[in-house]
């Protein structure tokens, strides 16, 4: 055996040796993943208390008090008036409180302050504002059932003292994952699903669409209910609100055209589970949240924002077409769902215009007035679904540009009827 040949097997043996070392080390070794559970007393709202166990979990969640304009022009985290960008804002709101204020969202370390220092609310305000705010609601429901809904806002603001924050998705004891808003697990018992034998990856979309959707007011309580009984695509819950459920009529009568008016609030589940994602088995979660690691430890973000901003964590895991072709397609279809939406609301204003110049004219009919308003009524809210959405259209490209091509429709149906009902002959 020549010295190269002894040199070569010496060189194997170590490397037989180290390999061998690590695969010992890798079948013996808890991951580095693993998370300790820690026994947090039940009722402790304070993330800081979480967080002295949880450290990158916090850390993360921290972040959301970051303020940034979002990577492709649309939402952020800045405390901006939408009306900038949309001044037919202004004119579709009018004689409702969000003609006053209308400010892009900030993050959930925010809510509650955000909530405090808005100009929609005032002195009659009602406790059920605080629902989608702060874990207190869990506490609010214990103690007063649906009654904290109607009692000032004034006083469960004093009782609240945190913002959405860890307890608010999590189970204390246990870390799993769980929903305290009561509308939203009594309007999925109301569809025939039991919300605590979800599965995991349901309640990793569960956890958000217990505030990230559409509610009404219940005449009377301010109980706050989920249009959901008929479904959650936009006709659907159109159709439930023209049954005029639990005796609600309307969020407001606009001053303009005298139409019963509806206002949609942040119907981002509704629009993301009927869309491509959601019916992959996608969670919302796994782009907003995404898994991450940090000193060889895997965890799951809390700074829950905009996927663009961690598009190698929240989307290369599935799409292997590079991050800037990623950034493009989410930035032209919210663009051109921008487009319409911008073209539907000022559609919308002239529809409104029209149908109070209508109402003006001595001997209008009133029954085609009435046809205007309902039509002027739902082109505004099926605008308003995806005005108040916060995709952009991304979540459901499809369902949005349907929805506001309708909208878009509707509105001119609403001019001509108008014009009809006053006489007014168009070529």
């Amino acid at each position: 055996m020549n010295k190269l040949q002894k040199s070569l097997i010496a060189l194997l043996a170590v490397c037989l040796l180290f390999f061998g070392f690590v695969v010992v080390r890798i079948g013996v070794a808890k991951p580095a993943s693993a998370v300790k559970v820690a026994a947090i007393p039940a009722g402790e709202m304070d993330p800081a208390v979480w967080g002295k166990y949880y450290p990158l979990q916090y850390a993360s969640y921290q972040k959301t008090a970051e303020g940034a304009p979002s990577p492709t022009g649309y939402g952020g985290s800045v405390l901006v008036q939408k009306s900038q960008m949309q001044p037919e804002m202004l004119t579709l709101f009018k004689g409702m409180p969000f003609s006053k204020d209308y400010a892009e969202d900030r993050g959930h370390i925010h809510a509650m302050e955000d909530l405090r220092e808005t100009k929609r609310i005032g002195p009659a305000s009602k406790g059920a504002c605080i629902t989608c705010k702060t874990p207190y609601v869990e506490q609010a429901y214990k103690e007063h059932g649906w009654d904290y809904a109607n009692k000032p806002l004034t006083e469960m603001m004093d009782k609240a003292k945190f913002s959405v924050a860890c307890s608010t998705c999590h189970d204390p004891a246990t870390m799993n994952l769980r929903v305290i808003n009561p509308a939203f697990i009594e309007a999925q018992a109301a569809r025939g699903i039991d919300v605590t034998k979800a599965s995991r990856e349901d309640m990793r979309s569960f956890v958000c669409a217990q505030c990230h959707s559409e509610y009404y007011f219940e005449p009377g309580t301010t109980k706050v209910v989920f249009p959901w009984d008929k479904g959650l695509k936009p006709a659907e819950m159109y159709a439930y609100y023209s049954e005029t459920p639990r005796g609600f009529v309307q969020d407001w009568q606009h001053p303009d055209s005298q139409a019963a008016m509806l206002k949609a609030q942040h119907p981002d589940y509704e629009l993301f589970s009927t869309g491509n994602h959601g019916t992959a088995g996608v969670s919302c979660a796994d782009c907003h949240m995404p898994y991450t690691r940090k000193d060889g430890q895997k965890y799951t973000s809390h700074w829950v924002t905009s996927p663009l901003k961690t598009l190698d964590d929240s989307c290369t895991p599935c799409h292997n077409q590079g991050t800037a072709w990623l950034q493009e397609r989410v930035k032209t279809i919210q663009d051109q769902t921008f487009e319409l939406q911008h073209m539907a609301g000022q559609n919308i204003v002239k529809a409104h215009q029209a149908i109070q110049a209508a109402a003006a004219q001595p001997g209008a009919d009133q029954a085609g007035l009435a046809k205007a308003r309902e039509l002027v009524r739902k082109a505004q809210f099926y605008w308003d679904l995806l005005a108040a959405e916060n995709s952009m259209g991304f979540h459901n490209p499809s369902q949005a540009l349907n929805t506001l091509g309708q909208a878009n429709e509707l509105a001119h149906q609403a001019i001509e009827a108008a014009n009809t009902a006053a006489g007014i002959k168009m070529f």
